[in-house]
């Protein structure tokens, strides 16, 4: 089924438990922080049910119709969908959008992928997985994924200081487990679920560990408490700050205080092995959806910078037209990433069509790590005046907008009240805090830094490079030694 915005604006008054900006928040739906990611999410809900977005946004399986994005790929037909339905929405809200529900769904299918290894822990994870995929299908509900824990001293292992810093079972019972402490979520406090999961860290040499546990949390439980940060929506007017105002996506400190987790939901606990296949196939999916997104955020960036040089005369100009070339080659760069890896997509263990996993990853590196040099380069071209310019109060004020009318105008095409919006829309993509808050985002959403290079390192065929050098120096076949395998 599909449900409404309604139906999920309802499914969040469920007496959850949250805090922002040092207040309980009575209705996480009205919350100025908080309702304009809860519009956005409704809104895709209801673009299911309408008739222009129908065929893009769902399809139909035994007289039911279900959502593109929660359906698993077993075609590159599949991912060819998701792909557009994910550039329906983004058009349609006119904006970028991380944490909606059709990116870390895909999280779960790495699991799909998993399932020999959760037989042999326990085939009840397998049947667990397996249920859950389809629950998710069938019920719609706005799943997220909780990653990354306080973690505490790192230097240490979780079990040599506060036992809480990294989430943790602290009892079984015939219903189920009981854990304890804390996840980061982006979106959660208006989510209806999370697939939890250990965070990259130290959980011992054991193979048994209480940290080596994966879950779906239902984010309706008594026992939760979500701890957000200070969202940018209402810190100024939407005049000045568009995008900071609409596409906040609030991120929370998940507080897992004794939550009982019955063993339907339970999807990997203690086996150290589990998890580790976890985290190193996490993103195998998910990483596509996410990317996708950069794409869009390249989009944007041209055109603020694009429109810039052309309301001042610029665009003609060699060292303007390098800028702009420059910020093409970022955007095309990802589509061609994007692109090629489904063109040469691959069969994952269970069946699934999987994005060619090298360049997928090698996709994701180049999209987060060139951002910044993007936005600066998007900053060049936009010039000084994204931040020196004055508010939309003062060009509406009849003394001062007078003269702001005089100086912003230039001709008959770029009158003041165009140029004082283009310019506001620059300095809230590339100079706002929201601007820097989306940079860092990007860096750290699926994984830090490092993580994402390793799974380059996991993924790429080294054998092949080894292969050719060998053969174009006219080494011997000794250099392999006991190995002829090029990366361990």
């Amino acid at each position: 089924m599909i449900r409404t915005g309604q139906e999920y604006r309802d499914s969040l008054r469920d007496g959850r438990r949250i805090w922002i900006n040092g207040e309980r928040v009575n209705d996480v739906t009205t919350h100025h922080m908080f309702k304009p990611l809860v519009d956005i999410r409704a809104r895709i809900y209801d673009m299911a049910h309408e008739e222009r977005y129908r065929e893009t946004m769902t399809y139909e399986e035994d007289g039911e119709r279900f959502a593109i994005g929660l359906k698993l790929p077993y075609s590159q037909a599949d991912w060819h969908a998701k792909r557009l339905a994910t550039d329906t929405v983004l058009e349609e809200v006119k904006g970028v959008v991380t944490r909606v529900g059709d990116e870390t769904v895909g999280e779960m299918w790495s699991l799909f992928d998993g399932q020999d290894v959760l037989n042999e822990v326990d085939p009840r994870f397998s049947e667990n997985i397996r249920r859950h995929i389809d629950l998710s299908i069938k019920n719609d509900p706005f799943h997220v994924s909780a990653n990354t824990d306080p973690k505490g001293d790192r230097s240490k292992r979780p079990q040599d200081q506060d036992p809480d810093m990294l989430l943790h079972v602290v009892k079984e019972t015939d219903a189920g487990i009981v854990v304890r402490g804390a996840k980061y979520e982006t979106a959660a406090a208006y989510a209806n679920q999370a697939f939890t999961k250990p965070t990259i860290a130290n959980w011992g040499d054991d193979k048994l560990s209480e940290y080596a546990v994966g879950f779906i949390c239902d984010f309706s439980s008594p026992d939760l408490k979500f701890i957000a940060r200070t969202g940018f929506a209402g810190r100024a007017p939407i005049e000045d700050y568009p995008l900071s105002n609409r596409f906040d996506e609030v991120d929370s400190l998940v507080v897992y205080d004794n939550v009982l987790i019955p063993w339907e939901n339970v999807l990997f606990y203690q086996h150290t092995r589990a998890a580790a296949f976890i985290r190193a196939t996490l993103h195998r999916y998910s990483a596509f959806a996410f990317v996708q997104r950069n794409l869009k955020l390249a989009d944007m960036m041209i055109g603020a910078a694009l429109w810039n040089v052309k309301q001042t005369g610029l665009e003609k100009q060699q060292a303007v037209q390098e800028k702009l070339a420059q910020l093409a080659c970022y955007r095309e760069g990802i589509n061609a990433h994007l692109t090629a890896s489904i063109a040469t997509a691959e069969t994952s263990p269970a069946g699934l069509t999987m994005p060619n996993q090298s360049l997928l990853m090698t996709g994701r590196v180049f999209a987060c790590s060139q951002l910044h040099l993007m936005m600066h380069l998007a900053r060049e071209l936009c010039g000084g005046q994204i931040c020196i310019t004055p508010d939309a109060a003062s060009f509406r004020d009849p003394e001062a907008g007078k003269w702001l009318d005089k100086f912003y105008t230039l001709n008959d095409n770029w009158q003041s009240d165009d140029r004082r919006k283009l310019l506001a829309f620059a300095r809230d993509l590339l100079n706002s805090d929201y601007a820097g808050h989306r940079l860092t985002f990007q860096l750290f959403a699926q994984s830090p830094p490092f993580a994402h290079l390793a799974a380059v390192y996991r993924n790429f065929d080294w054998d092949d490079s080894l292969r050719f050098t060998k053969e174009a120096a006219g080494l011997s076949d000794r250099i392999y030694g006991h190995k002829a395998m090029a990366a361990e």
